[in-house]
């Protein structure tokens, strides 16, 4: 494949079959890798599309655009924006991975950190209301607003969720770990009327309030939220079952994974398929064909979840 442009290397079928590492071995799981897609994650489509309907939606009167990010959406829109000559402002909190701020600042982002939490003791909603008073104030400045914008939903509707089915047209389960619910939406979306058969499991992190947990703090971006998204009401079809996944646990099973596989996974990545082995283990799941989706690779991560002396301060566990 030529591409001339970033958006024309999206790599939507990239699939590594799991099932030998996983507890019970009785199923095919297939871990789908979006860590090759330009900017490194998922979030390469997301951005496409918000950025796309940003600009439809302001056309020449726009000044720059801004966006709230764990990490991954804010370098997508860095590396989209550089590319298309549009100034972006990326407004992150204390969590944030600076590997990921580093790689946003290399393609002149400007990098705003949130340090006071919100009502909810998370940071979100401290983001988003910076945000809100930044455009306010700023002729021209557009929100891409992945929290509310449903062009979140359909880039994951038209691609994700697409390339999943032309996979596996007979799947019975897919697994998506949810922070804006824009991936895990447009998968219920698309299935539920290509392949109504496939149920679909979200697993969101322990402390999250997107689907009524107790807030609690959570240290590990890209998985949860301190304050439920729009796009979380949006109509969609509601996921088959819902797992909440400790932090703790789906670093252990990051660290214990990567050991197995040479595959150094993401931080939420570990919550997924942690989330999987529960679900196969309390339904006792046999034969399924199975998929789970995995938004980026580890080596952000490197000094939060693969780093003894942290994951002893933040979860008093090692492997």
């Amino acid at each position: 494949m030529i591409g001339s442009n970033l958006e024309d290397l999206i790599c939507d079928h990239m699939f590594f079959d799991i099932s030998r590492y996983l507890s019970g071995r009785q199923n095919s799981v297939y871990l789908k890798i979006e860590a090759f897609n330009p900017a490194g994650s998922i979030k390469i489509k997301t951005a496409r599309y918000l950025l796309d309907e940003a600009l439809k939606r302001s056309g020449e009167s726009i000044s720059g655009v801004i966006e709230s990010s764990s990490g991954n959406l804010g370098i997508a829109l860095a590396m989209l924006c550089a590319a298309r000559g549009i100034h972006f402002e990326c407004v992150v909190d204390v969590n944030a991975l600076e590997a990921k701020l580093a790689l946003m600042r290399y393609f002149n982002a400007a990098v705003t950190v949130i340090t006071e939490p919100d009502a909810n003791g998370g940071y979100l909603g401290s983001r988003i209301e910076y945000i809100k008073r930044k455009v306010e104030k700023t002729p021209g400045l557009v929100w891409t607003n992945q929290y509310a914008n449903k062009a979140n939903i359909l880039a994951h509707y038209q691609l994700t969720a697409t390339a999943i089915h032309e996979e596996f047209p007979a799947l019975d389960y897919l697994f998506v770990g949810t922070g804006t619910t824009g991936t895990l939406f447009g998968c219920t979306s698309f299935f539920s009327h290509h392949a109504p058969e496939t149920k679909i499991v979200a697993i969101d992190s322990a402390g999250s309030v997107t689907f009524g947990d107790k807030a609690g703090e959570r240290f590990v971006p890209g998985i949860g939220t301190s304050q439920r998204p729009p796009i979380a009401d949006s109509g969609s079809p509601s996921p088959a079952a819902i797992l909440h996944v400790a932090e703790s646990e789906g670093g252990a099973v990051c660290r214990r994974f990567s050991k197995q596989t040479g595959l150094l996974i993401g931080g939420s990545t570990g919550s997924v398929i942690a989330g999987f082995e529960r679900y196969a283990s309390e339904h006792q799941l046999r034969d399924a064909t199975v998929v789970l989706i995995s938004p980026d690779l580890g080596n952000a991560y490197l000094s939060t979840v693969y780093n003894d002396a942290w994951v002893q301060a933040h979860f008093s566990i090692l492997e």
